[in-house]
């Protein structure tokens, strides 16, 4: 069934007893034991890829580090000068403040300790930190203080991360804090944009930050476009890389 799984992105029950010759009751058996092991995320009638990027941030450090690179160059590019922009936390928002020009004049507000302290010797740049407990796993700010602070921002755009993005399940991260954070800084934005390293493509974590209508875009490294457009280029959802930065 893994094999299944790596082939079509998804086990569809009723589809597998069909093929490997077996009961549906004996297939969701084994669904809930690879489940169990966190080979795979369970949902209604079948199982698509678990989301590797759900790992402590010093751990995703190391995921896709060329690719987190590209994405950040291509996100950093849409920031224009005296926009009012959320960067949210995450190893891939880390490359987007790296790569913001020295001399952009703009306010930037973010949950992300890390983000902040990257952002430190930028001179022209307003930078507000989004207060609340700080969650270690990801090392962000969250809980009911931060989305209180939240509400007094209507950013331009916000740049979110994700855990999974799956055309079915939609966009979904593996803390339910961050989840609600994201949701309450897409809806208080002009414009939403999604930072999607190809890991996460195709996987679905436990909590649902929002459906595809919810954001604007993906932006993904040029060698991941292909698979993006595959994926989610009939989403209406607009696929951004750094081939046309």
């Amino acid at each position: 069934m893994l094999s299944i799984l790596s082939d079509a992105g998804s086990i569809v029950a009723k589809d597998a007893s069909r093929e490997l010759e077996v009961s549906e009751d004996t297939i969701r058996r084994d669904l809930r034991e690879l489940a169990r092991d966190g080979r795979l995320k369970r949902v209604h009638g079948g199982a698509v890829p678990v989301a590797e990027a759900n790992a402590p941030f010093a751990a995703r450090i190391g995921i896709a580090p060329p690719e987190k690179i590209a994405i950040g160059k291509r996100a950093a590019a849409m920031v224009e000068p005296g926009q009012v922009v959320f960067v949210d936390g995450g190893t891939t928002a880390l490359q987007l403040a790296r790569s913001l020009p020295a001399q952009l004049s703009a306010t930037i507000i973010t949950h992300s300790p890390n983000v902040a302290m990257e952002l430190l010797n930028h001179s022209n740049l307003d930078v507000e930190i989004v207060g609340g407990r700080l969650l270690r796993h990801s090392v962000v700010t969250s809980g009911a203080a931060t989305i209180a602070w939240l509400d007094r921002y209507r950013p331009d755009i916000c740049f979110i991360g994700a855990t999974g993005l799956h055309p079915d399940q939609g966009i979904t991260t593996g803390v339910s804090e961050e989840a609600e954070v994201k949701r309450a800084i897409i809806a208080k934005s002009g414009s939403a944009i999604i930072l999607a390293s190809s890991e996460k493509f195709g996987a679905v974590s436990s909590f649902k930050i929002g459906d595809w209508r919810d954001v604007d875009g993906l932006i993904v490294a040029g060698e991941a476009r292909p698979r993006a457009l595959e994926l989610f280029g009939h989403l209406e959802c607009e696929i951004h890389s750094d081939e046309n930065a």
